[in-house]
C-alpha cells in the first residue's frame, strides 16, 4: 500500500510540473504576443484618446526700447516684438458618445471603442481692440484618424490647418465681445478616454462635460475625477461632470470594461489545475479503498493525463473560438477520456457515477470558478470544506488498519 501511495504521489508530482510548464508557456506567449499586437491594433485603429479644451490666442507688435553700445556711444533703437495672448476660456460643453467595439487578437481581447466628441467653448475678448484670434483644437492622439472634423467660430464653418497634433482656424471677434468655438468629430481609440484641464494645475470656469456610453462595467481610475451625476440609459449610462469653478490639475478619465482574457485565464486555470487533480486522486483513492476496488498507479497516470489534455487543449483552442465555447469543448473531451477509460478499468456505473461526477465537480467547476473574478478563491474554498466533510462524514467508521490491510478486488 505505500509503495503504491508513494506511486501516485509521485505520478501527480509529475503532473503538476508539467503544467507549470504549460501555465508558464501560456504567460509568455501572452506577453510576447501582447506587446507586438497592442501595437498592431494602436496603429490601426487608434491609441488611447486625451483631449484638452481648446484654446485661442492673438498677437500683437509690442515696441520695445533697447540700449546699445557702439563706438562707445549708448545708441537706444526701438525693436518689434510679437506678444502671444491668451483669450480667457469662459464657458465650457462638451459632449462625448463612446461605442465600445472590442476586438481580439490571439490570446487577448483588446478594448477598442469608437467615440463621437462635440464641444463648445466660449473665449472672451476683454481688450478694448478688435483681434483678429487664432483657434486651436488639440487633437486627442497621434496614432488615431478623425472623421467628419468641423470647426466653427460663431456658428461660421472655417477649413482648418493641421500643425503637429492640432487644428486651427482664424476669426476676427470684436473689443469686449465672446466668440463661440465649435468643434466635432469622430474617431476611434483604445483602452480609455480622457479629458485633460491642462499640463499643470487650471482652473476652469463653467465647465459640463457628459459622456454617453453603449455599456456599462467601466471604471475611473486612481488620480482622476468621478462624475458628479451618473444615470442609467437603455443602452448603458449618462455621466456628467459639472462644475462652477474648478482648480485642479487632475483629469477626467474612463476606462473601458475589461473582457475575459482567454490568455490570462487559461494560465490561472493551468497553474491551479494540481489542486483539482489533487482533490480527484484523493476522492478515487478513498472510494476505491473503501470498496476494495483496485486502481493501479497506471490507471491514475492515465486519469492524469485526460487532466492534462484539458488544460493543453484549452492553451491553444482559445486562439481560435471563444473561450466559453473552448471550455465546454475541452471539458466534454477530457470527461469522456475518463469515463471511457474507467468503464473498462473498473465498470460503467463507477466510472459514470463516481469519477465522471467527481471530475466534473473537481476539473470543470473548480475550473469555470476562474470566470468569476473576485469568488473564484470563495467557491473553491467552500467546495473543498463540502469536500473535506463527505470524506470525513463516509470515512468515520472505518478501521484505516484493516482497510489498508484488505486485499483489493477488481470490480
Amino acid at each position: 500500500m505505500v509503495l503504491r501511495i508513494a506511486a501516485i504521489v509521485f505520478i501527480f508530482l509529475c503532473t503538476s510540473a508539467a503544467w507549470l510548464i504549460l501555465g508558464g508557456t501560456i504567460v509568455h506567449r501572452t506577453e510576447a504576443a501582447d506587446e507586438r499586437l497592442k501595437n498592431r491594433v494602436a496603429s490601426t485603429w487608434g491609441g488611447t484618446h486625451a483631449q484638452q479644451p481648446a484654446a485661442a490666442s492673438f498677437d500683437q507688435i509690442v515696441k520695445r526700447p533697447e540700449e546699445k553700445v557702439v563706438d562707445g556711444k549708448k545708441v537706444t533703437t526701438v525693436n518689434e516684438h510679437t506678444l502671444t495672448s491668451p483669450l480667457k476660456l469662459t464657458r465650457t460643453r462638451a459632449r462625448t458618445v463612446i461605442s465600445l467595439e472590442p476586438r481580439q487578437k490571439g490570446l487577448l481581447w483588446y478594448n477598442t471603442y469608437a467615440v463621437e466628441f462635440m464641444g463648445e467653448y466660449t473665449f472672451t475678448n476683454s481688450t478694448s481692440e478688435a483681434r483678429q484670434v487664432k483657434f486651436t483644437l488639440p487633437l486627442p492622439a497621434k496614432q488615431a484618424t478623425y472623421d467628419a472634423l468641423s470647426i466653427s467660430v460663431g456658428g461660421k464653418p472655417l477649413e482648418p490647418a493641421y500643425s503637429g497634433s492640432s487644428a486651427t482656424v482664424n476669426a476676427d471677434v470684436p473689443a469686449g465681445q465672446a466668440a463661440v468655438f465649435q468643434a466635432s468629430y469622430r474617431s476611434r481609440g483604445l483602452d480609455r478616454w480622457e479629458y485633460h484641464f491642462g499640463d499643470d494645475v487650471s482652473g476652469v470656469r463653467d465647465f459640463e462635460l457628459a459622456v454617453l456610453t453603449d455599456f456599462d462595467g467601466f471604471d475611473f481610475p486612481d488620480g482622476t475625477l468621478s462624475p458628479n451625476q451618473k444615470t442609467q440609459t437603455a443602452d448603458g449610462w449618462e455621466l456628467k461632470w459639472e462644475y462652477n469653478h474648478l482648480v485642479s490639475g487632475v483629469p477626467i478619465a474612463l476606462v473601458m470594461p475589461q473582457k475575459l482574457q482567454p490568455g490570462p485565464l487559461a494560465g490561472q486555470i493551468s497553474f491551479f489545475a494540481p489542486v483539482s487533480l489533487f482533490f480527484f486522486f484523493f476522492l478515487m483513492f478513498i472510494i476505491t479503498t473503501l470498496r476494495g476496488i483496485e486502481l493501479h498507479p497506471m490507471n491514475y497516470f492515465f486519469l492524469a493525463g485526460a487532466f492534462f489534455a484539458f488544460h493543453l487543449l484549452l492553451a491553444y483552442l482559445v486562439d481560435h473560438i471563444s473561450i466559453h465555447v473552448a471550455f465546454v469543448i475541452c471539458s466534454a473531451v477530457s470527461i469522456f477520456l475518463v469515463v471511457s477509460y474507467l468503464r473498462l478499468v473498473v465498470g460503467p456505473r463507477f466510472a459514470a457515477l463516481e469519477a465522471g461526477v467527481s471530475q466534473f465537480i473537481y476539473l470543470v467547476l473548480f475550473s469555470y470558478a476562474f470566470f468569476f473574478e473576485g469568488f473564484t478563491g470563495l467557491a473553491i474554498t467552500i467546495g473543498a470544506i463540502l469536500t473535506l466533510f463527505v470524506v470525513m462524514q463516509m470515512t468515520g467508521r472505518i478501521r484505516w488498519e484493516e482497510q489498508f490491510n484488505r486485499k483489493p478486488v477488481r470490480a
